[in-house]
């Protein structure tokens, strides 16, 4: 429209074409300042931890978006094999990246191990009748996460198999979807006890009481990698060296991780 034109218009018309151009020009400053985006998968006990590197990250970059996705790791890995378009995959166990390799959903390459946890029992606040794993016989629920899609459960359910305990505490399981669900069982005193990790029952201090840091099981490690179901690799890995830098190490420390 020439400069001519538009004088030769009436005020509404004028205003609304003000308004048009407003919007667009503001479309187009947000569109240059999220000029990236990508979705990060990662295991529900990572929620907290992730949460705060999300917002340390965009601060560094502030041209790229996070988008967080948060589930048990298993579920995760079928979001992706089934096409979801996902960017990085941050998982609990060494056993669902092993399957996200297997089936081309990650860059073999790119996979890192970055923190370790500890698996722990834990009963809610105030309760006195469960010491150890000897008592939970003595019991009535105990909580830990489906060990089919679960690495909690996984590792839950090899500490009592160590113990020769799986078997005789069978009925008495009440099944989480993934690890913050049997968190929030043993918080809301739905259960006599739960195992969850050490950084879940951190996060409810105020709710749950650690009884005793568990042993036999697999090292509690969690890998990373780029996936490749996604369409920006590249800003993927940044993602992924801001997590393995100095001062992701330090937020994932203020959560409880551990350097692996």
């Amino acid at each position: 429209m020439s400069v001519q034109n538009f004088k030769s218009l009436s005020m509404p018309f004028k205003g609304a074409i003000i308004i048009v151009l407003a919007l667009s020009l503001n479309l187009f400053c947000n569109f240059k300042a999220w000029a990236g985006e990508i979705t990060v998968s990662a295991a529900a006990s990572l929620t907290n931890a992730f949460g705060a590197i999300k917002t340390a990250f965009e601060q560094k970059n502030s041209d790229v978006k996070v988008f967080l996705n948060f589930a048990a790791s298993n579920p995760l890995l079928k979001q992706m094999q089934e096409g979801a378009p996902v960017d990085v995959f941050a998982s609990a166990d060494q056993e669902t990246m092993d399957k996200a390799a297997a089936s081309k959903c990650i860059d073999p390459k790119s996979r890192q191990d970055f923190v370790r946890n500890t698996l722990v029992l834990i009963t809610p606040k105030g309760a006195t009748n469960v010491k150890s794993l000897a008592d939970l016989p003595k019991i009535n629920k105990i909580a830990i996460g489906n060990p089919d899609s679960v690495p909690a459960g996984r590792y839950a359910k090899e500490v009592l198999q160590n113990e020769k305990l799986w078997e005789e505490l069978g009925p008495k399981f009440i099944y989480g979807n993934n690890v913050r669900q049997v968190l929030d069982y043993v918080s809301r005193g739905e259960v006599d006890a739960g195992i969850v990790y050490g950084t879940d029952a951190q996060h409810q201090k105020e709710k749950v009481a650690i009884v005793s840091t568990l042993t036999g099981h697999k090292p509690v490690l969690y890998p990373i990698a780029l996936a490749t179901t996604g369409k920006n690799s590249k800003d993927g890995q940044k993602f992924i060296n801001f997590v393995l830098s100095s001062q992701g190490m330090n937020i994932l420390a203020q959560f409880g991780f551990a350097k692996p």
